[in-house]
């Protein structure tokens, strides 16, 4: 009897492990996220959940700043919970996500036991595409004699990107002992899929700028203090850092050629290589939206600080 009833009790658990890892499948992988507040805009986060073990494993992308591991994760009737991790106020945050579909979720961001903005996810696209065997001429997206082409977003009623002397210059300059207002980004009016890019810029010492590729993924441009390296210039922001060794060298003139095609990149500084056809898991912090299998517009940063100038922009695209 004590046999039969062991036996039941080691077969109960081997059914409800296998009932919770079936539970738990419909939700790992990569899934691009779009928040949606009450009030206000939707915006983009990112999220990866791997199973390790049993162990439900992953990472968020947030609207901004670096990706972070999350906290943990569980069931809880059909229902995942994430901890994500804690409000800037201190409340813990956590996501209740259902998956209706096998490439789509559902929820709500709680702060706490208080209800927030409504949560949706899409299966991150693979993007995997070959490598073009031809590439059009590079033609320029930005003539150094007005912003045709280029748009102002985000806090634009503190816009201060000119067109001078041949250069795109975020005209911004750090005033000692004075608060800075966020200033505009810039953004193309075009949209990209694949392509070849080509861009110049000089930031000063202790300047912050970025370039994001197809709105979605930041090339960190200037310095965030020099503590992490992939916060650093030639980033792929918190993605990936610089070669090791590679040092900031701003305040001249440098050249950055980047390559994408599917979310696979690659970036030389300077002619030498930073990354070599690294795969970009995700979107970065900034980024303009989670629709990752679309074309995006170049956009450089900024609502940071420093006098930021950007020249020679030119673009190639796959030939058909």
């Amino acid at each position: 009897m004590r046999i039969k009833i062991l036996f039941a009790s080691i077969l109960a658990i081997a059914l409800a492990s296998t009932v919770s890892a079936q539970d738990t499948k419909a939700f790992l992988g990569r899934w691009d996220m779009t928040v949606t507040p009450a009030t206000g805009t939707p915006y983009p986060q990112w999220m990866e959940l791997t199973d390790d073990g049993g162990k439900i494993e992953g990472r968020v992308q947030p609207r901004g700043g670096a990706w972070h591991p999350i906290a943990g994760a569980h069931m809880d009737s059909g229902k995942l919970i994430v901890d994500v991790g804690q409000a800037g106020h201190g409340s813990e945050i956590s996501w209740e996500l259902t998956s209706p579909s096998a490439d789509k979720l559902t929820g709500v961001e709680k702060r706490g036991d208080a209800d927030g903005p409504t949560l949706a996810g899409v299966k991150a696209p693979l993007l995997d595409r070959p490598m073009p065997k031809k590439w059009t001429k590079p033609r320029s997206l930005f003539d150094g004699k007005d912003l045709k082409g280029w748009v102002p977003i985000e806090h634009v009623e503190n816009n201060r990107w000119v067109a001078r002397d041949g250069e795109l210059v975020n005209d911004n300059p750090e005033v000692p002992g004075q608060k800075m207002r966020p200033a505009a980004n810039i953004m193309t009016t075009e949209k990209f899929q694949d392509f070849k890019l080509h861009i110049e810029v000089n930031c000063p010492e202790g300047g912050n700028s970025g370039i994001y590729l197809r709105g979605r993924y930041e090339l960190q441009v200037g310095t965030e203090g020099g503590k992490i390296p992939s916060h650093e210039m030639g980033a792929i922001y918190s993605w990936y850092a610089p070669p090791a060794g590679a040092k900031n060298d701003l305040g001249r003139w440098t050249t950055f050629d980047v390559t994408l095609v599917g979310r696979h990149v690659t970036v030389l500084r300077d002619g030498k290589m930073y990354h070599d056809n690294v795969e970009l898991p995700g979107p970065t912090g900034g980024a303009l939206d989670s629709n990752e299998a679309e074309p995006g517009p170049f956009y450089l940063q900024g609502d940071h600080h420093g006098v930021i100038q950007y020249r020679n922009i030119t673009i190639s695209v796959p030939k058909k």
